[in-house]
């Protein structure tokens, strides 16, 4: 049987903004049309994998962690949380848009690997060897000239 993650989903977004009064921000892993609830549109941001894994696998190869801990995902979160358009200017979306996840991967990777080293899950390294290991770690698109031989 194929997996449809809204039919797997723990809460639907129409119902925690009810039992919140619409109290409430809303990220899922699914898309979903904006929820109407007394007279207000509550936008629902898709959420995924896209926003911290690249930054968190971006860290682990620039500082060589041994391992992920819960307070270096706990770091990705927050890293995140702090470029919401949202919660900067009240206004916008709850995600940065997806043009912003390079420079974003690459705040989120230099702040769990700073966090791996302070635990000791990666070898001390200063700030600029940092930085320079993570853009040497960034996939950079390269594409080969192609030239047509034959018609």
């Amino acid at each position: 049987m194929p997996f449809h993650p809204i039919k797997q989903i723990e809460a639907r977004p129409e119902k925690i903004i009810e039992w919140t009064d619409g109290q409430v921000i809303i990220a899922a892993g699914s898309l979903f049309k904006p929820i109407e609830y007394k007279r207000k549109s509550y936008p629902i941001a898709q959420c995924n994998n896209s926003y911290i894994f690249p930054g968190i696998g971006l860290s682990v190869l620039a500082a060589k962690a041994n391992r992920i801990t819960d307070e270096m995902l706990r770091i990705a979160s927050e890293t995140l949380a702090e470029a919401s358009p949202l919660a900067n200017t009240s206004s916008g979306g709850l995600l940065p848009p997806l043009t912003q996840l390079a420079q974003l991967s690459r705040k989120i990777a230099f702040a769990v690997a700073k966090n791996a080293m302070l635990h000791g899950v990666a070898a001390d390294i200063d700030d600029e060897s940092l930085q320079r290991k993570i853009e040497a770690n960034f996939w950079k698109p390269k594409y080969r000239q192609y030239k047509r031989i034959s018609s």
